[in-house]
């Protein structure tokens, strides 16, 4: 299948699921939410680059551990350890096309909106009582953060674009589960999340291209 076309499926897909799928039933309703990933896991198997297999193995193991965590979100634990597995496979993979650290004044923003996030988000839960939960937002909230750490060690804009999408949308999640109601958040939430993700599912063309261009210099 034609690159266009399977991006194409993807972006259409992602508009129906946001926007048209109802909340019921279930089954169908997270049918229709991992289209999108499957489709985003195909591309990346066909077109991925055979000049830096690693890079294109771990973003795809990364996809495939967001699609379970997409299927399981509604358990919520089990949901976000498939997604914090998703981003150590991520952190993996743009390791691999890392170009050289971030400035230090970028990594103080990242750490201070971590610690901000850490003390408004797991703060609330702790004082919930349910200390299993806090420790487990904790820690995917450094998970998530130092995937956005590396991913500005590559210097490629659309991996860093895909990077803050992803911080973006979690972030939005996390205010409206723990701390209020956020006028269309499913909306937000999942526009970004899939801009996320197709960002990093279409960046194994961009170092093809660079990688082919090198090969013929």
């Amino acid at each position: 299948m034609k690159r266009l076309h399977l991006i194409a499926l993807v972006i259409f897909f992602s508009i129906l699921y946001i926007f048209f799928i109802p909340e019921q039933p279930f089954l169908l309703k997270i049918s229709f939410k991992i289209i999108p990933m499957i489709l985003m896991i195909l591309f990346v198997y066909l077109h991925h680059d055979s000049n830096n297999p690693a890079f294109s193995k771990w973003l795809l193991l990364g996809l495939f551990f967001c699609m379970l965590g997409d299927a399981t979100l509604h358990w919520f634990l089990l949901g976000l350890s498939f997604f914090l597995l998703g981003h150590i496979c991520y952190i993996v993979a743009f390791s691999k096309v890392k170009v050289k650290t971030i400035n230090a004044y970028i990594a103080i923003l990242l750490l201070a909106y971590g610690m901000l996030m850490v003390a408004w988000i797991s703060g609330n839960i702790f004082r919930t009582g349910n200390y299993v939960l806090g420790i487990a937002v904790c820690c995917y909230i450094a998970v998530i953060l130092t995937m956005g750490w590396s991913a500005l060690q590559t210097y490629s804009p659309i991996l860093i674009l895909g990077a803050l999408s992803f911080i973006f949308s979690d972030s939005i999640l996390a205010l409206d589960t723990f701390i209020t109601d956020i006028p269309m958040a499913h909306v937000l939430i999942m526009t970004s999340y899939y801009s996320a993700q197709l960002f990093f599912t279409m960046s194994t063309l961009k170092y093809s291209v660079a990688r082919k261009k090198v090969l013929e210099l």
